[in-house]
């Protein structure tokens, strides 16, 4: 278990590295959320996979020269495979021997602690994910996929299988539920809950890490930009004004596994549709190289 943890700690590190360089890209406010959003994968790999490719030209290969080193475990010339080592406290590493009996011990008894809250974590969410979709379980069903409840208070998508949209009871004749079945669709198409499910259990896992938290925050409210953004792309521009209008009457929601119509500052998504601009063309092939580009930066180890 504490080798387990060693390479933890190690992913966490690059991760937390990628994700400020990420937190960093999305104070352009020329860039659209939803391309922020797919730059949160950079981030999100690097919590979860130790493995990298190797690369004479990515991020990784540039902190070699100065603080991180790369372990190597598989090389054939033409590709190469490592492991980024970035706290650098063993001697060797198939098996780790780390550099003193205390360093040992360190990682041993972390190990048992990092193992027992990350449990207890899961569990917790587990426990409220469970009675969430139980306690709505009797939502009235309108049409479709929309159902009214009078235990919510803003519009959401629950679950993950079987998404359904649960809107409050007082909602079900206004004017603007068109447009906020809208939004929720929206989110059903991009399994925006999933993604939330997975962002939870990252930050579970790497509970120890105050960086996870943060971009855990700012990774929630992306995605109902970039919900926002995918709804707009949908409307005529004059439709646009009453998008905004509409999210002045729903309440900002806390609820952890649902994307909802009212899930972020509403005073920032206002903002944020009143700015928008469909992507042409051209801006969307230019966003997605550099997509591309800064992923091999920020996904590749050291050669």
């Amino acid at each position: 278990m504490d080798e387990l943890f060693y390479w933890l700690l190690n992913m966490s590190i690059i991760a937390s590295l990628t994700g400020a360089i990420v937190m960093l890209i999305r104070m352009i406010k020329k860039i659209p959320r939803r391309i922020i959003v797919v730059l949160w994968a950079i981030p999100l790999l690097r919590f979860w996979l130790p493995i990298g490719i190797g690369s004479k030209y990515g991020l990784m290969t540039l902190l070699s020269q100065f603080t991180t080193r790369t372990v190597v475990i598989y090389n054939n010339g033409l590709t190469s495979f490592s492991l980024s080592n970035a706290i650098m406290a063993a001697n060797d590493y198939f098996p780790l021997a780390y550099k003193t009996p205390l360093l040992a011990d360190v990682f041993i008894y972390g190990a048992i602690v990092w193992a027992i809250i990350a449990i207890a974590i899961c569990t917790t969410l587990t426990i409220i994910y469970i009675n969430t979709l139980f306690e709505l379980k009797d939502a009235k069903h309108l049409y479709d996929r929309v159902y009214c409840s009078k235990k919510v208070n803003t519009p959401a998508v629950y679950g993950i299988i079987r998404p359904r949209i649960i809107i409050p009871d007082f909602m079900k004749d206004s004017e603007k539920l068109e447009l906020v079945v809208l939004h929720e669709t929206r989110h059903i198409r991009r399994g925006d809950n999933f993604w939330r499910i997975l962002a939870l259990v990252t930050a579970a896992i790497h509970w120890f890490n105050p960086f996870v938290w943060i971009f855990l925050k700012t990774f929630l409210s992306d995605i109902e930009l970039a919900c926002d953004e995918s709804a707009l792309s949908k409307l005529p521009k004059n439709k646009q004004k009453e998008y905004a209008l509409a999210l002045l009457d729903v309440q900002e929601n806390k609820t952890l596994f649902a994307a909802s119509f009212g899930g972020a500052k509403i005073r920032t998504r206002i903002e944020h549709v009143i700015s928008y601009k469909k992507m042409t063309v051209a801006s969307a092939i230019g966003f997605g190289l550099l997509i591309a580009v800064i992923s091999y930066m920020l996904l590749t180890n050291a050669a």
